[in-house]
Formats: structure tokens, sequence, C-alpha cells
């Protein structure tokens, strides 16, 4: 199932692209919009419509794409953190060992939180950053 999921979300990349190449914007939007509406992980879709958006001076739109980018990415990373603790053997020395590893790097502070940021998500949050001072 998850397959057919990707593949269609695939499909309707494939369609968006084609679309912009002939300037049919309105269309690449809804497709976009649609896969970012599945809940799949798919960047691509994500950065094309905060592109489409900020080109449109779109910006509160501009700015819920970025949200839900933010959202969506954020549990996929959590999702899969914990599927790869779960498969261990031992998770209790598996996620001491983890998060130990994490605070001596510096991606993780004293009191156990994350202060690592992965991609996209870095970006993204410094992109709304630069939105919301648009809009205010």
């Amino acid at each position: 199932m998850i397959n057919e999921f990707a593949k269609a979300v695939a499909d309707r990349v494939n369609e968006a692209r084609e679309a912009e190449s002939n300037d049919d914007i309105d269309t690449a939007v809804k497709l976009y919009e649609e896969n970012i509406k599945s809940g799949y992980p798919d960047q691509y879709s994500f950065d094309r419509l905060m592109v489409l958006y900020r080109k449109q001076k779109k910006y509160k739109d501009e700015l819920r794409v970025i949200n839900r980018g933010i959202k969506v990415f954020t549990d996929d990373y959590a999702r899969r953190q914990k599927g790869q603790i779960s498969e261990a053997r031992n998770k209790k020395q598996v996620t001491a060992l983890s998060n130990a590893i994490m605070q001596k790097s510096g991606l993780k502070d004293k009191k156990g939180n994350d202060t690592y940021v992965p991609e996209p998500l870095n970006k993204w949050m410094k992109r709304k950053q630069t939105v919301e001072k648009r809009l205010s």
C-alpha cells in the first residue's frame, strides 16, 4: 500500500511539473496541494508549492504550507526514529546510548531536548520567519 501511495504522489509531481512547464500554475498548485494534504513527506511538493505561493505573493498560503511541511516532516522523523529503536533487541540500552551520543555531539542539550534539526526542517523554519515578517 505504501508503494502505491508513493507512486500516486510521484505521479502527481510529474503532472505538476508538466503543468508548470506549460505555464498552467493553477493546475500545478492543485496537484501539489493534493500531495501535501496526503501527509506523505515529499519535499519537492512542499518546496515547489512554497515557491509558487511566494511568486504570487500569497504569503498566508505559503505560511500554511510551511507549517504543514514542518508538521509532516517532524512526525515522519519521529516515526522513523521510533521504528529504528523498536527493531533493536535491547530498546532501553539503545535509547540511552543514542541519547548519550546525541548529547556528547551537541545534538541534545543537558535536559535531553534535541538541538539538531534535520533538513528540510531547518530551512523551512528560517523561511517561516521570513514569511511571518512579511505578514506583520
